[in-house]
């Protein structure tokens, strides 16, 4: 077994002990305190501890299947994502062309340049020649009601849910000396740090958050609980430099850079929400609300974490 599988392993058996102790807790939680389901919250933590072991198995499978595994996973969370986000906008029946080109042209094309490692393209398809060329489709049909706020959103709606999340498996393209092989390492650490620094954000914030970081957007988030989770994820991060081809000090910096730029994505996907006046993006996953709920962090942590890697990591 190669060395960069055996460490695959080893991150899976990790992440599967923790849920193995997630869900012995919340057993003992469920059968102590609500043994007939009445306690809401302690259900939700265990509805969201299944949902983990699901998406876990889903995304170990891929990881194990290798660079065709990872690239499928995030164009099937990709499209779920996009669905998700083009429910809530201004859509109508006159944007039926624009639609069909941006779920079956736009989002395969993307991450099929991401399968052939067509970086020069794939950085700018999206921002620069479909923004441009969508409008000219929606406009041919003529309806000129709300025209702009309906391509704006679907605009942004590619470039959060297809473009963002194309930069996830655009890892594997990356040529770092010393780190052939094992760009599926690289993605684990970029989405296990991430998805901590939420868990974790939550976490401190019930424990001792006491300040608002914006309350009219999200009041679950507190000053505290921002940083004592920043903190935690980044001091796990660091203590995973052996996933990466960082040094210590080095996978210290870009944890605490992904954590970061992960609040503040799941910021800004939370004002969206509030805009219109949901809760959640979805209901496709149980105990965590919709693709997008799960992504959200991921979303805007991956370009800046593919581009900081690339720029001083990857050669040729």
């Amino acid at each position: 077994m190669d060395h960069a599988r055996s460490d695959l392993l080893t991150v899976i058996a990790g992440i599967g002990g923790v849920l193995v102790f997630a869900s012995l807790v919340g057993w003992l939680l469920q059968w102590r305190y609500s043994p007939d389901g009445e306690n809401s919250a302690i259900e939700n933590l265990n509805a969201r501890i299944r949902a983990w072991w699901i998406m876990t198995i889903a995304i170990s499978l891929a990881f194990l299947g290798g660079r065709l595994g990872v690239v499928a996973l995030f164009a099937l969370c990709s499209f779920a994502a996009l669905r998700e986000f083009m429910t809530l906008t201004n859509a109508t029946r006159a944007d039926h062309n624009s639609l069909a080109v941006a779920f079956f042209v736009v989002l395969p094309f993307q991450f099929w340049l991401v399968w052939t490692q067509w970086y020069g393209l794939a950085a700018v398809f999206i921002p620069v020649y479909v923004f441009l060329l969508l409008p000219i489709v929606s406009a041919l049909s003529g309806e000129t009601r709300n025209y702009l706020v309906r391509i704006a959103e679907m605009q942004w709606a590619l470039m959060i849910c297809v473009y963002c999340v194309s930069y996830v498996p655009a890892l594997l393209n990356l040529n770092i000396p010393g780190y052939t092989g094992r760009g599926v390492l690289l993605i684990a650490f970029l989405v296990i740090v991430v998805q901590l620094s939420d868990v974790l954000q939550y976490i401190w914030g019930k424990l001792i958050g006491r300040r608002k970081i914006a309350p009219k957007l999200s009041p679950s988030k507190t000053v505290e609980g921002f940083i004592g989770g920043c903190l935690s994820a980044t001091l796990i991060g660091t203590c995973l430099w052996w996933m990466t081809p960082f040094s210590p000090l080095q996978a210290a910096g870009m944890s605490l850079l992904i954590t970061q730029m992960g609040f503040a994505g799941g910021l800004v996907m939370s004002a969206i929400k509030r805009d219109r006046g949901v809760k959640d993006w979805g209901h496709s996953i149980a105990g965590h609300g919709g693709f997008i709920d799960r992504l959200d962090s991921v979303l805007f942590a991956a370009p800046i974490f593919f581009h900081v890697t690339r720029y001083f990591w990857n050669v040729g």
